[in-house]
C-alpha cells in the first residue's frame, strides 16, 4: 500500500467565509497489485500529491475523449475547518493569494510550466485547482484534440487533481465545481468515467436545490450541450430557472448561452416566447458590447429561432457585424451571411467589408466559408469582381482539395451573375479536369445545375453531354427527390437546345422530348420592375399604341433573356453559328460578345413580338 504523504494537497472552498475557509485534507491510502509502500523519500511532487504508481493507466475512447483508470481506492478523508484569517494555516503562508495565483497561472504557456507551479504549492483554493484545469485547456488543446496526451493525464499533479474532484464534488464551490467540468471535457475526458459523472450528478443536484446562480446555470448548460447534446432534459429545467431570473442584470456571455439553450430547447408552439422577446429587447441595449463570436451566436439563434419580427435587434446586429468581419473564424463568417440571406437583410457597408477582406484572406480561409460568401453575393445579386476573381483563383489553385458541393457553390455564381473572371480559361480547364475525374462523385441535380451556369455565361460542356442526357443519368435525376420538376427540366431543354445551337459539330445523344419543355417559365421577379415600366413607358411613346408591342414573350428559337445586375445575356442562334460554325470541338467552348450586345438584349427580348 502506498500512503499519501504528511503534506497532501489541501482544498479549502473558495464560496466559505473568509474567516471560516473549509480545507479538505486527503488522507488517502491507495491500493496497488504489488502490495508495496511508497518509500518516505518520494519526490517533491509525490510528497504533496497522491501517488500512482502505474502512469501508463489512460485510453482514448471512440469519440476523442480520454478515460483516466485510477486503481481501487480506499479512502478515508478527514475535514478541518480554519480559523480567522490571522490563524496559523494563514500565517505560515501554506497557499498563494488567489489573485496572484491566477496572474502567475496566466502567465504560463506549457502544461509542464503549470504542475511545476502547482507542485510548489501547499495548498489552494478549489477555484484555483479549477482555474489551473482550464489554464491547462487552454494551452494542451487545439482543433486536432490534445497536443501532449502523456504529458497531461500522466502526471500526478494532473492525476491528484481529477482524484480529489471526483470524491470532494459534493464540497466544492459552484465555481470551482463548474469550471473544473468545463476544463474536462475541453481536454476530452471520456463522458462515462465517474470523475465526470460525479461533477455532473453533483451540479444536477444543485440545479434542482436552486443553489445557482444565472453564471452557474450558463456553465451547466455549456457543459451539458457539450456532453449530452440537445436532447438534453436538463437543458429546459436549466432555461426555466433562467426566466425566473433578471435579464437585465445579465452579462453578454450568460446572454448568448442563454440563446444558445433556447436555440435547442424549443421546439413546436411560442414555447419560452415571452422569454425570448424579453432577450431580444435587452440585446438589443449591448449590441455594441458584443464580440465576433456572441454576434455570429445570436444571429445564428435567430434564425434558427425564426425571429422574423425582432426587426430592431436584427438590423443592429447585421450593422454591427461590419466590423468584425476581418475577425471572424470562418464559422462564423458563415452564421452571419446565413442570417443576412435568411432575413433579407442587405448593407452596402457589408458588401464593401468583403470586398475588402476576402481577397486578401481567401487562400487561409476555408472553402466553405468561400463557397457561403459566393451563395450571398449570388442570392443577393452582387457582382463583386473583387470577389469573384479572388474566388477564381482560389479554385485554381486548391480545387482538388473541394467536396463536389463546394465546387459546384464556386463556380454557379458566376453563371447566375453572368461574369468572366480574368483567369476565365485557367478556371474552366481546372473545372473540366475535376469534372472527369469526380463527374460520378456529384450528385445529379448539382452536377445539371453546375453545367447549365457554365452554358450561360458561354462554356459549353460538349464532351459531358452524352453522360448528362444518358437514360442512367436521367433516371438518377428522377430518383433524386423532388424528381423531374419544372426546374431540372428546364435545365435539361436550356442545355439541350443551347448546344445544339451554339455547337452544331454536336453528334451525341440527343435529349428526348418528353424529358424537354415547350416554353420556359419567366418568373416576376426575373425583370428590374422599374426598368421594365420605364421601357414600357418609351415604347408607348415611340409606337403610340400598347397593342405593338408585348412583354415576357418567347423569343424566337427558344432564346431566353436572363437579367443579372442590370447586365442581360441573349443566347443567339443563327447569327452565332455563322460567326462560330468553324471552331475547334472542346469540352467548354467559349465564343466572344461585345458588352454593349449585352446591354441592349432586354430590350430586344422585349420588343421581339413587333420587330421580328
Amino acid at each position: 500500500m502506498a500512503l499519501i504523504s504528511r503534506k497532501s494537497f489541501q482544498f479549502y472552498s473558495s464560496s466559505a467565509p473568509a474567516s471560516r475557509s473549509i480545507l479538505m485534507t486527503l488522507s488517502k491510502r491507495l491500493s496497488f497489485i504489488s502490495g508495496q509502500r511508497k518509500p518516505q523519500n518520494c519526490s517533491s511532487v509525490a510528497m504533496r500529491m497522491l501517488y500512482f504508481k502505474d502512469k501508463s493507466q489512460y485510453m482514448y475512447c471512440r469519440k476523442n475523449h480520454v478515460q483516466l483508470r485510477v486503481q481501487s481506492l480506499s479512502v478515508n478523508e478527514t475535514v478541518h475547518l480554519c480559523g480567522d484569517t490571522g490563524s496559523s494555516t494563514k500565517s505560515n503562508n501554506m497557499w498563494m493569494d488567489e489573485q496572484l495565483f491566477f496572474k502567475k497561472l496566466n502567465s504560463l504557456c506549457t502544461s509542464k510550466e503549470i504542475f511545476d507551479f502547482l507542485s510548489s504549492l501547499e495548498a489552494m483554493s478549489d477555484t484555483m485547482a479549477s482555474g489551473a484545469l482550464q489554464r491547462i485547456s487552454e494551452v494542451e488543446v487545439d482543433d486536432d484534440g490534445l497536443k501532449n496526451p502523456e504529458g497531461v493525464l500522466e502526471n500526478e499533479v494532473f492525476r491528484a487533481l481529477c482524484f480529489q474532484f471526483e470524491f470532494e464534488s459534493s464540497k466544492l464551490s459552484n465555481t470551482g465545481l463548474l469550471n473544473a467540468l468545463q476544463a474536462l471535457i475541453k481536454l476530452r475526458i471520456d463522458p462515462q468515467s465517474t470523475l465526470m459523472a460525479s461533477l455532473l450528478s453533483e451540479g444536477k443536484e444543485r440545479l434542482g436545490k436552486g443553489q445557482l446562480t444565472v453564471k452557474n446555470l450558463c456553465a451547466l448548460g455549456e457543459s451539458l450541450l457539450e456532453l449530452e447534446g440537445p436532447s438534453c432534459a436538463t437543458l429546459g429545467e436549466i432555461v426555466n430557472h433562467m426566466q425566473e431570473k433578471d435579464i437585465e442584470k445579465w452579462s453578454p456571455r450568460e446572454t448568448v448561452m442563454v440563446y444558445k439553450m433556447l436555440q435547442v430547447t424549443v421546439r413546436e408552439g411560442e414555447q419560452y416566447q415571452d422569454l425570448l422577446n424579453r432577450l431580444n429587447s435587452v440585446t438589443l441595449n449591448i449590441v455594441s458590447q458584443l464580440s465576433p463570436k456572441f454576434t455570429s451566436i445570436i444571429l445564428n439563434s435567430l434564425v434558427v429561432l425564426h425571429q422574423t419580427q425582432a426587426v430592431p435587434l436584427i438590423t443592429a446586429l447585421c450593422k454591427h457585424s461590419v466590423k468584425h468581419i476581418p475577425y471572424f473564424t470562418g464559422d462564423e463568417l458563415v452564421n452571419v451571411l446565413e442570417a443576412f440571406l435568411y432575413f433579407g437583410h442587405r448593407e452596402e457597408i457589408f458588401t464593401e467589408a468583403l470586398e475588402t477582406h476576402i481577397p486578401k484572406s481567401i487562400f487561409t480561409m476555408h472553402p466553405q466559408t468561400v463557397s457561403k460568401v459566393m451563395q450571398y453575393c449570388c442570392q443577393k445579386m452582387i457582382l463583386s469582381k473583387p470577389i469573384f476573381d479572388a474566388a477564381a483563383e482560389n479554385f485554381i489553385s486548391d480545387a482538388d482539395r473541394f467536396t463536389t458541393d463546394q465546387i459546384a457553390g464556386y463556380i454557379i455564381p458566376f453563371g447566375t451573375l453572368n461574369y468572366l473572371p480574368t483567369s476565365a480559361s485557367s478556371l474552366f480547364r481546372k473545372l473540366e479536369t475535376i469534372l472527369h475525374a469526380r463527374f460520378s462523385h456529384f450528385q445529379p441535380r448539382t452536377l445539371l445545375k453546375l453545367l447549365h451556369s457554365c452554358v450561360l455565361i458561354q462554356r459549353y460542356p460538349v464532351n459531358f453531354l452524352p453522360k448528362i442526357f444518358s437514360p442512367y443519368f436521367l433516371q438518377q435525376l428522377q430518383a433524386q427527390p423532388p424528381g423531374l420538376d419544372r426546374i431540372v427540366t428546364s435545365q435539361l431543354t436550356q442545355l439541350f437546345l443551347t448546344v445544339t445551337l451554339e455547337c452544331p459539330f454536336y453528334e451525341g445523344p440527343k435529349l428526348l422530348p418528353k424529358y424537354q419543355v415547350k416554353a420556359f417559365l419567366m418568373p416576376p421577379s426575373s425583370l428590374d420592375v422599374h426598368l421594365l415600366k420605364r421601357v414600357k413607358t418609351g415604347l408607348l411613346y415611340l409606337l403610340k399604341k400598347r397593342i405593338y408591342f408585348a412583354s415576357e414573350v418567347s423569343t424566337p428559337y427558344f432564346y431566353t433573356v436572363e437579367k443579372v445586375n442590370w447586365n442581360t445575356e441573349l443566347h443567339r442562334g443563327s447569327e452565332m453559328r455563322k460567326r462560330h460554325g468553324n471552331v475547334k470541338e472542346m469540352h467548354f467552348q467559349s465564343p466572344k460578345q461585345e458588352q454593349e450586345e449585352k446591354r441592349t438584349a432586354m430590350l430586344l427580348g422585349i420588343c421581339t413580338a413587333s420587330l421580328q
